[in-house]
């Protein structure tokens, strides 16, 4: 009986999407967000009214509620379909199959992946104000943005490298690495990554002790990052750890594609390093 409830509203979504898809180069004004970046990124477009589905993690805004449709990674099906999107943003992170279910029934899927830069980043959110109809915000925004990373990126120009240690996760380490977006934060700074030569991002302790940083940055939620700065201020060898030079960064912000977030903990490392927090 539930096979057949599903399959019944199957059919039926199939019908009502070919009737409400938007035309060609038409915003989206209904869309199911899967990723709380993707959910923010309308906010800061001033599109919220746009959203009819989000992710359990995603922030809410007062002007509307929004139904939630999935958790980080899995997302429920007969609840999207009943919400009609014109379409849905799903991340490298949605399941394929949820993918493919979704797409079988005729909803519209824009798979977007983490970017592997500051400019992907600025990418994306362009594309993500044409899909919402919010263009000219979206390149007045980037603009800004890219001007002050511009800025930012002179500014250090002839200053000293310094070596940096960026952990986004504890038990395992895990490093920011090259051809991320996160990288961009330390190279746009003149400073260079530990973990340049790496491709996966786990690391050991004993891997930073070797390589001696002068900066640590931990980007992780709660109280982790506390208990992770606690643990290297044990090892009295660091430079990172001598020069009281291990801060905690915005994870909520650093670890979400979005320019002005990248441009905020961009300008927070930079003070860091160089400004009132040297």
């Amino acid at each position: 009986m539930v096979r057949r409830s599903i399959l019944f509203l199957l059919i039926v979504a199939v019908i009502k999407i070919a009737a409400t898809t938007p035309l060609q180069g038409q915003p989206y004004m209904r869309i199911v967000s899967l990723a709380p970046s993707f959910t923010k990124s309308i906010d800061h477009l001033g599109a919220w009214d746009h959203l009819v589905g989000r992710t359990s993690f995603c922030d809410t805004n007062d002007s509307k509620e929004v139904e939630v449709v999935a958790s980080a990674v899995k997302a429920n099906i007969e609840k999207i379909i009943s919400l009609k999107p014109d379409v849905v943003l799903a991340s490298g992170l949605t399941h394929p199959k949820d993918i493919e279910l979704l797409r079988k029934v005729g909803i519209k899927v824009e798979v977007i992946y983490s970017p592997k830069s500051f400019q992907e980043v600025c990418d994306q959110f362009i594309q993500m104000g044409e899909w919402t109809g919010k263009s000219e915000k979206a390149l007045a925004i980037v603009n800004e943005c890219r001007q002050t990373v511009e800025e930012t990126t002179l500014e250090n120009a002839s200053r000293p490298s310094k070596k940096v240690f960026f952990q986004v996760g504890a038990n395992p380490i895990f490093s920011v690495v090259p051809n991320t977006y996160m990288d961009d934060f330390i190279t746009l700074l003149g400073a260079k990554n530990i973990a340049a030569q790496l491709t996966g991002g786990t690391v050991t302790r004993e891997f930073v002790i070797a390589n001696n940083p002068d900066y640590i940055f931990i980007a992780t939620m709660g109280i982790v990052g506390e208990e992770e700065v606690q643990t290297w201020k044990k090892y009295t060898s660091l430079t990172a750890t001598r020069k009281g030079h291990i801060h905690i960064i915005d994870a909520d912000k650093a670890c979400q594609p979005i320019p002005s977030y990248f441009v905020e903990t961009l300008q927070e490392m930079n003070r860091l390093m160089w400004g009132d927090g040297k």
